[in-house]
């Protein structure tokens, strides 16, 4: 007779053919705990406290209160600077009209189409000329120094190497910081005079062009003053310009090298169009210090109060180089009607930027 294989064990009297786990499961649970004593017991037999979640609950709670507290008071700092800003410009404005409203009342003639400027005498005044040259003359500025400007951008942002480009850097920023007196006694005593050869030539050869037309006198004239202008504004759109075209995408510059693009299509495809808004934010904050100016433009420009198009005559003048010349002898109506004239400067200024901005959103929205 064969000798049968031996039965399968069995645990507490189960059935036949299924393993006996009990205890490998007991003793796994033992061995486990023997590695893992209770929290609440050490080898010596005394208790310790384990960790509380509600302490640790309330400690990162106090650690989340605190940022959020930060938080709230920068929020607030920056929220009251804001409206410590509005309020100010609000006040400016106000101001403004509170001391126009009587010289206005007292003009016996347009305030906005009168060319004559005699408020004490004859008392009339008029802000058409002072508004032609004042513009006339911040928009000559701007084409003469935005394309230096933009093109010294260009050039210490991605062009120059390292040590050529942050000094020239800091020479153009220098220009920045140049008073306005020292700018406007460069163009009495040294611009002006050399002008005369190169208005003569444009007279000569251009003067089919209104801009260009002259009876043949030459001297403190509108180019002059934007020429002045433009060298005062260079610095300021050329550093704008210079951040926006250095913080241009990487990425986008080299894949624009990787498609085989050379320098200039590089900077035409990846860098200005991304640079866009931020040129734009420097014309205007050019515009704006082109066409406050006072000082260096009233040494340059000749006071006329004619509006001409003609750019190397001696004739033009401004708002604010106006005020300067006129405050110092002018009477009470006359002092009003030159914070009427501030005020319409005021406006243009206005009027500019909220253009500017306007143009820069609608360019950002429609670009692919």
């Amino acid at each position: 007779m064969a000798e049968s294989d031996p039965p399968p064990d069995t645990a507490d009297g189960g059935a036949p053919g299924r393993p006996h786990r009990r205890g490998v499961e007991v003793a796994g649970s033992r061995d486990s705990n023997r590695g893992s004593p209770d929290p609440g017991q050490q080898a010596g037999g005394g208790t310790v406290a384990g960790p509380d979640p509600h302490a640790a609950a309330s400690g990162l709670g106090l650690a989340q209160a605190r940022p959020r507290r930060g938080d709230a008071r920068f929020r607030l700092l920056v929220r009251a600077a804001a409206v410590f800003l509005l309020a100010l410009l609000a006040a400016i404005a106000v101001f403004l009209v509170l001391q126009a409203i009587p010289a206005l009342r007292d003009d016996k003639t347009n305030f906005f189409t009168t060319l004559r400027w005699d408020p004490d005498g004859s008392g009339s005044f008029g802000i058409a000329a002072l508004a032609f040259g004042s513009v006339l003359s911040s928009v000559l500025a701007l084409l003469i120094g935005v394309p230096v400007a933009v093109g010294v951008a260009l050039l210490t942002s991605h062009y120059a190497p390292r040590a050529l480009a942050r000094p020239l850097g800091y020479l153009v920023d220098l220009l920045a910081a140049v008073p306005s007196v020292v700018f406007g006694l460069w163009g009495l005593v040294y611009l002006v005079p050399h002008l005369i050869p190169l208005s003569q030539f444009f007279s000569r050869y251009l003067g089919f062009i209104p801009l260009f037309a002259s009876n043949g006198t030459f001297g403190k004239s509108v180019l002059a003053a934007s020429v002045v202008l433009a060298v005062m504004i260079l610095p300021i759109v050329a550093a704008i310009s210079r951040e926006v075209f250095s913080a241009a995408p990487t990425d986008h510059l080299e894949a624009a090298y990787a498609l085989g693009a050379t320098k200039w299509e590089v900077m035409t495809t990846a860098v200005l169009p991304y640079g866009r808004s931020g040129v734009i934010s420097g014309v205007v904050l050019g515009f704006g210090r082109a066409i406050g100016e006072t000082i260096a433009v009233a040494l340059v420009l000749s006071a006329n109060f004619g509006i001409s198009w003609r750019i190397l005559e001696p004739s033009g003048n401004t708002i604010a180089a106006n005020v300067a010349n006129q405050y110092g002898q002018a009477g009470p109506l006359g002092r009003d009607a030159l914070i009427a004239s501030g005020l319409v400067l005021f406006a243009i200024t206005l009027a500019v930027n909220f253009g500017a901005r306007a143009i820069a959103r609608g360019r950002r929205q429609v670009a692919p």
